[in-house]
């Protein structure tokens, strides 16, 4: 037998049976997948749910009045003119006059206009007060340029309500449903009566040890279960805002979808109805160009404004037009306490700060029906981010960065019912994970969200126990075990969340989200005749969405003109202001005396060096002067001043025991000496009485301090706090030699 003649066959079988492995493979990789969104015949998305009924939630709820009406314009009540100076006084003046107006039929009471040109504010802007609109005469450079001034490192515009909400009965319904899905709008309760429609309700979801353990939550690494950072029963409850639409018998419907399983074999869940009569609402923040003052020598500098607008305890409320430059932390931050808010053509420009932890979350939210319309930044770290336990829906829609720092997304823990549709990450992550000990434990960070044709340097998509996250024809680098379609391929409709109020609302509806014009003839592999087209289409300018961001106001002008309306020197001052009474102390035979009397009361202790930034526990964390919490006033956050001196005397407490903390970063709370891999540091901060630098980088990942320069954040407090027992007859008592953190371990100073 010829061996040479034996040998060929065999190979050539060989050769033939790779080719057909190789091309089944290839063929089953090809093949065609469920949709799970689809377009049906009469137009309408059509959705597959799993065996239990979970399906993606319906978002085009999301933003100012569930998008069931358009963001007013407002007629304008009061003018503030640019004067030199300092103008915080004035236009203070100007919005608490027009909340002293009376509200029309749709809750709006008028709009402050800020004439073009320069205007700095040394203080805060405080909106208190429901239908109050502030807005300018344009977001360019050549509009209204609204500076925070100094070296506060204050919100320049602070939306709040009150704190104030309450239950409307002792004890809530107990919703009966075994399992109630993901995108749900109605369930059952065992007895509806006492609940009727158009009340206000709390859909409350608890964090059990059940569903803990069953997410993995108990265990980061290290074999240690670190109480800083593994999940805790009850601190990470899910709690849906929502407006009864209809009763039928024990069902009842809700405005907008629940976004996370509600489990009898994890809780269940239960119905509390509320009051809330501090919640502002009709408040609008527009047409304006917001700038920080910094240090122009130190391109690290942090001695200024960190938030341009913070939100709180507001409902229907928006931001629209409004070009945001050099602040340290976010352009619009939204918290938890609020619902039904809109950001739409916003811009944010050359932050200034470290780069590291909590700064630079430029378009944020902890809210829910939140929508974040066509916004644009650059240099940020977290540009489009949800937070903790974000309740949703919120969504992303039409957003742009260049280079950040960071990561789009979910950045903390169990943020559901998230849409990121047409986001683009150039030169970054977009993500719906599991961060594990990332985040000072954030673990799981998002649930049941939806990645809608979005593209970034690389995208991560992971299934959660017993939830889903969603990924359709989105381009980049993949990661994760999540649910994907068309990767690298462009789906329709071009986006979900339009696609999803057309279906709701109409056409018409939808038309009023326009989207800047993409060209979606996209290929990772074209045809030559393909490759000549994107080539001769290359020689044509793209159209950039920061550039149609600033048109805005040409495509949706909103009314500028002064009219009939009061100059702010016209308006009477409203308060007449008491005199300040100070009180002196003296040392009289080794006793504290004040005004002739010997000071008695208590000392208020402080705490200094644990914290936490959930809302959930950090009022458990006591009182510090120099606590630093990025964007958060409050018990357990930075402290309000006046508050914790008020308290002070109805606990008849005479002193207040200060030094600084123990340590800047509290990752540094597990005492290891370890350079840190990176500046992704912890908040609250227990900021140092010297000053960063701006150059090198400490271990803390930082720049390095300067021994010579001192924090102007940490004396300007001591000296505000001093001021004021000045007033109220207290004692601040300032150990600035402490040594604690010097003799006990070099992880106190290492830094």
């Amino acid at each position: 037998m010829n061996v040479k003649h034996a040998i060929f066959p065999t190979t050539a079988i060989s050769i033939l049976f790779i080719v057909f492995v190789a091309f089944t493979l290839h063929a089953a990789s090809k093949k065609k997948l469920s949709p799970i969104i689809s377009t049906g015949k009469d137009g309408h998305l059509v959705y597959d749910a799993d065996a239990h009924g979970n399906r993606v939630p319906d978002f085009s709820t999301c933003g100012y009045a569930g998008n069931n009406r358009p963001i007013p314009d407002a007629p304008v009540r009061a003018v503030v003119s640019a004067v030199s100076g300092d103008e915080t006084a004035r236009i203070q003046k100007a919005i608490d006059y027009v909340a002293s107006l009376p509200a029309d039929t749709n809750g709006i009471r008028g709009a402050v206009l800020l004439l073009k040109g320069r205007h700095d504010v040394f203080g805060q802007l405080l909106i208190t007060n429901s239908g109050v609109i502030l807005r300018g005469q344009g977001m360019n450079e050549g509009g209204t340029v609204l500076i925070a001034a100094g070296t506060d490192r204050r919100t320049l515009i602070r939306i709040a309500g009150q704190d104030d909400r309450s239950s409307r009965t002792n004890s809530g319904w107990r919703i009966a449903d075994d399992y109630v899905p993901v995108g749900a709008v109605n369930f059952h309760v065992a007895d509806a009566a006492g609940l009727k429609v158009g009340d206000t309700i709390d859909i409350v979801r608890p964090s059990t040890r059940a569903w803990i353990d069953a997410l993995g939550m108990t265990e980061f690494g290290g074999g240690l279960g670190d109480w800083r950072l593994v999940w805790h029963p009850g601190s990470y409850d899910l709690v849906w805002d929502r407006v009864i639409q209809k009763i039928d018998g024990n069902q009842i419907t809700i405005d907008a979808p629940i976004t996370t399983a509600i489990e009898r074999g994890f809780g269940g869940g239960v119905v509390e109805n509320y009051s809330w009569p501090g919640r502002i609402s009709q408040i609008g923040v527009e047409n304006l160009r917001l700038e920080s003052a910094f240090d122009a020598r130190n391109p690290k500098d942090e001695s200024h404004s960190w938030f341009a607008i913070t939100m709180e305890n507001a409902a229907d409320a928006w931001v629209r037009q409004v070009t945001f430059e050099h602040f340290a932390g976010s352009a619009v931050a939204v918290y938890e306490s609020c619902k039904r808010v809109t950001v739409e053509d916003c811009l944010s420009l050359a932050p200034v700060s470290e780069v590291g932890g909590w700064r630079r979350n430029t378009f944020f939210t902890v809210g829910q029906q939140t929508l974040f319309l066509r916004c644009w930044a650059e240099h940020g770290r977290h540009d489009f981010a949800v937070g903790f336990c974000a309740a949703g829906p919120n969504a992303f829609v039409q957003c742009e960065d260049t280079l950040p720092t960071g990561g789009s997304g979910a950045i903390q823990s169990w943020a559901s019912g998230t849409l990121f549709d047409n986001v683009r990450i150039d030169g970054g992550g977009l993500s719906l994970r599991n961060r594990g000990a990332d985040g000072e434990g954030a673990g799981w960070s998002a649930a049941n969200s939806v990645l809608w044709q979005c593209d970034a340097s690389k995208i991560s998509c992971e299934n959660p126990p017993g939830a889903q996250n969603w990924a359709f024809g989105c381009w980049g680098e993949f990661a994760g075990n999540g649910v994907w379609r068309e990767a690298n391929s462009t789906v329709r409709p071009i986006s979900l969340f339009v696609a999803q109020v057309a279906d709701r609302l109409g056409k018409a509806a939808a038309e009023k989200f326009p989207l800047m014009p993409r060209n979606f003839t996209e290929f990772s592999n074209p045809t030559e005749k393909q490759a000549a087209e994107l080539i001769a289409e290359s020689h044509k300018p793209a159209p950039q969405l920061s550039d149609f961001i600033a048109e805005a106001g040409r495509r949706d002008a909103i009314p500028c003109a002064a009219g009939a309306a009061k100059s702010v020197e016209a308006i009477a001052d409203a308060h007449q202001t008491s005199p300040i009474i100070h009180h002196y102390i003296f040392i009289t035979n080794g006793w504290l005396v004040c005004d002739g009397k010997l000071l008695i009361g208590g000392v208020q202790p402080i705490n200094w060096w644990r914290g936490n930034m959930r809302p959930s526990e950090a009022k458990n964390y006591g009182v510090d002067l120099s606590r630093f919490a990025p964007g958060r006033i409050g018990a357990g956050f930075t402290d309000d001043l006046n508050e914790l001196a008020d308290g002070m005397v109805a606990q008849n407490l005479a002193a207040l025991d200060h030094h600084y903390g123990l340590w800047y970063d509290r990752r540094r709370e597990d005492h290891e000496r370890v350079r840190r891999i990176n500046g992704s540091v912890w908040a609250p901060f227990y900021e140092q009485p010297f000053a960063r630098s701006g150059q090198g980088t400490a271990w803390d990942g930082l720049s390095k301090y300067d021994l010579t320069k001192y924090n102007l954040w940490y004396w300007s407090r001591l000296k505000q706090f001093a001021g004021i027992c000045g007033e109220r007859g207290l004692v601040l008592f300032n150990e600035n030699y402490f040594q604690h953190n010097i003799l006990e371990a070099g992880a106190h100073w290492v830094d």
